[in-house]
């Protein structure tokens, strides 16, 4: 049975969303991704991204496509979904401590300055954009959310592989979903 939803894997960055995107992949269920962004030291298993997601904003044609599959989309991009579509979100959590010693990590790799903001600053910022993000998400009829916390998937991947696969409902196989959930890849671990 086709599904008329899009899928989409939310949440910060670095905040399991690869995972989860792999998670799902493994369960069955086809992933958008363009594979112009590389696996690398950061993210070894692959970022599962899609260039033209950027420009959700201004470019929308590719959604119908994207039904019964699954997207990967940072939060900050939720606010344009447009209401002609229905959105299943898996919506990654994360310690706010991890979150932010691993983006420091991937400056740092990268070679990029990581003292521009202090971590309160950014934490603040990060809590501030989450709420109005579950606000927006709230109130909108078209958008169906499911929070998943990467700790404790990480910890215990059976139950909220189960749990996602349910909220989903498109025959997911929740024991595949299990078997790429990596303890190795939980490297800022606080």
């Amino acid at each position: 049975m086709a599904h008329t939803f899009v899928t989409l894997v939310s949440g910060l960055p670095r905040s399991g969303t690869s995972m989860m995107m792999k998670m799902l992949e493994a369960g069955g269920l086809p992933v958008v991704t363009d594979g112009i962004r590389t696996a690398d030291e950061d993210n070894p298993e692959g970022y599962y991204e899609l260039e033209r997601v950027k420009k959700l904003e201004s470019d929308q044609s590719w959604l119908p496509e994207a039904r019964g599959k699954v997207v990967k989309l940072i939060s900050a991009l939720l606010k344009h979904l447009p209401g002609s579509e229905h959105f299943k979100v898996v919506f990654m959590r994360r310690r706010m401590d991890e979150i932010l010693a691993s983006q420091r990590q991937m400056l740092i790799r990268r070679g990029k300055p990581t003292d521009v903001t202090p971590d309160a600053q950014l934490a603040t910022f990060f809590e501030r954009h989450l709420r109005q993000v579950d606000e927006w998400m709230a109130v909108r009829p078209n958008v169906e959310v499911l929070y998943v916390g990467y700790n404790d998937l990480v910890q215990d991947p059976a139950p909220h592989a189960q749990r996602v696969a349910a909220f989903l409902d498109c025959g997911l196989d929740a024991t595949k979903m299990t078997t790429v959930v990596s303890d190795r890849l939980y490297r800022q671990r606080r």
